[in-house]
């Protein structure tokens, strides 16, 4: 699987949708699962900007470009499937979703999200990982996932001088 490139750096946004969509078709195929056309419309909707989506939001995405108004119960149902095939991920402080760029395989999720623009970056680090792992294993107590949610401002946000705080 190719590697998507990171929400802050400068990419093809179109070839990273590509990527994602396509990865998750092989994916799917390989599980024995279904991708049906909705479940791959919100997927699609969530991969389009690096900024987390709620549920309502994507709710409203999908009702603006459907002749039917789409019920919450389906498209929460879409996102529960999306999060068991491990193609998104949720971000708790924010109740929102943002697409998955290693779907292949198990790993921690470790989140960098920008207080000004919205965007979000999942970061692979295994110092950050092991150190949680091990702070727990200090305590006694026992891992089953991970997910760390930094707030602070992307790159871009740094250079044009915004600030929260």
């Amino acid at each position: 699987m190719s590697k998507t490139p990171l929400a802050f750096s400068q990419h093809d946004h179109q070839h990273c949708v590509n990527d994602a969509l396509q990865a998750a078709i092989t994916l799917c195929q390989e599980r024995g699962v279904r991708l049906t056309p909705l479940r791959k419309q919100v997927l699609e909707l969530i991969w389009q900007s690096h900024k987390p989506l709620g549920a309502y939001a994507l709710l409203d995405l999908l009702s603006a470009g459907s002749p039917k108004q789409v019920a919450p119960p389906t498209v929460y149902r879409a996102l529960d499937f999306l999060l068991e095939q491990k193609l998104i991920h949720r971000i708790g402080a924010l109740n929102a979703f943002i697409g998955c760029p290693h779907p292949d395989h198990q790993h921690a999720s470790h989140f960098l999200l920008c207080d000004d623009c919205g965007r979000a970056e999942e970061i692979q680090s295994r110092q950050v990982g092991e150190s949680i792992n091990g702070a727990a294993h200090n305590a006694g107590f026992t891992v089953h996932s991970q997910s760390l949610e930094v707030f602070g401002l992307c790159p871009d946000c740094q250079s044009q001088g915004n600030s929260n705080g």
